[in-house]
């Protein structure tokens, strides 16, 4: 049987483009015990896979040259000769980017479509979800009456940190790129305050107005020049929780900013980065409490859906480009 899958073409400088990607048809090895040939149904584009593209030492090991890209995908199975896993089930594993793929069953997690939509599982109920709930409960440490800004606060993660944080009686302020998105953050989301960064002409004086009380915690998607306006309004014994630097992934040369320490030092800021796995030993506890905020209507989730294969890496680079509200899936 052969499939088509998506090859990681070239490393990119700077942003990348068309030229990283290449289409091939593959065929297909038979099937071993312990196996199941796979059919994508969904796939996940997110931030973390631009760092996979470089081979500069990282927390995870980069894209090979030559070979299919891969992330968090939901599979129907159409073969199998696994113990674990039946024709018809919905699964969900790190997958290559392939329409159709063999797998070996430990990699594999079954779902149930009943519950929730599958692709909430690439989303709220994954990896994004995660990461907002432990980057902000456990690095974050929110407190009653505190004021928490979010740069990146329309993506997956961030529009639920805010949600997280006014259901632990938070004043949630949240940066986003379009007058559109800040109406969603604060009509749908209950944010209490938004700033279109691409709009303002002085972020800091609309910080400032956002935030009369200071800033205590700080959940940082973005990096760059936003972080370096939010770090200036920190107050005494603040926590930024660094989650990720996409306005600085595409650069090629290492910017210069403000030189942050005396003010991590004289206001005693705790600032730390953490990855989503440093927690996996919790993720049952974090997908429990997630889904209960859910069922009890506390947590509104949205996606931004991009149909077909052929159009994976459009969605992909269309992150860097902020055309995505909540969580960027692509439905084969």
């Amino acid at each position: 049987m052969q499939t088509r899958q998506i090859i990681f073409k070239e490393r990119p400088k700077g942003m990348p483009d068309d030229s990283t990607f290449n289409f091939e048809t593959t065929e297909l090895p038979e099937l071993k015990d312990g196996q199941v040939l796979l059919k994508a149904t969904w796939f996940s584009v997110d931030p973390y896979m631009r760092g996979k593209m470089s081979d500069a030492k990282s927390y995870t090991e980069p894209f090979e040259v030559g070979k299919p890209l891969n992330g968090g995908a939901i599979a129907k199975v159409e073969k199998s000769r696994s113990k674990n896993f039946k024709e018809g089930d919905t699964v969900f594993g790190m997958l290559d980017w392939a329409e159709h793929q063999v797998a070996d069953d430990k990699n594999l997690r079954k779902i149930d479509p009943d519950l929730a939509p599958p692709s909430y599982n690439l989303g709220i109920l994954g990896m994004p979800g995660l990461t907002a709930y432990f980057g902000l409960m456990k690095v974050g440490e929110p407190k009653e009456g505190d004021t928490v800004v979010i740069s990146g606060a329309a993506g997956a993660v961030g529009s639920v940190v805010g949600q997280i944080a006014k259901i632990q009686g938070c004043r949630v302020v949240g940066i986003a790129g379009s007058d559109e998105k800040i109406d969603m953050l604060t009509n749908e989301f209950g944010f209490d305050a938004g700033i279109n960064y691409k709009a303002t002409d002085d972020i800091k004086k609309d910080l400032k107005e956002a935030c009369p009380d200071g800033i205590d915690v700080y959940f940082d998607n973005v990096g760059g020049e936003i972080s370096d306006a939010v770090t200036m309004q920190l107050n005494d014994f603040a926590r930024v929780s660094l989650c990720g630097q996409i306005a600085l992934y595409n650069a090629t040369s290492m910017p210069t900013g403000p030189r942050i320490q005396p003010i991590l030092l004289t206001r005693r800021v705790k600032m730390q980065g953490f990855i989503i796995s440093d927690f996996q030993n919790e993720f049952g506890d974090g997908i429990k409490k997630i889904a209960s905020w859910l069922q009890q209507g506390k947590l509104k989730y949205e996606e931004t859906v991009v149909e077909g294969f052929d159009n994976i890496p459009k969605a992909f680079l269309g992150l860097f480009s902020g055309e995505n509200k909540g969580k960027m899936v692509v439905k084969v």
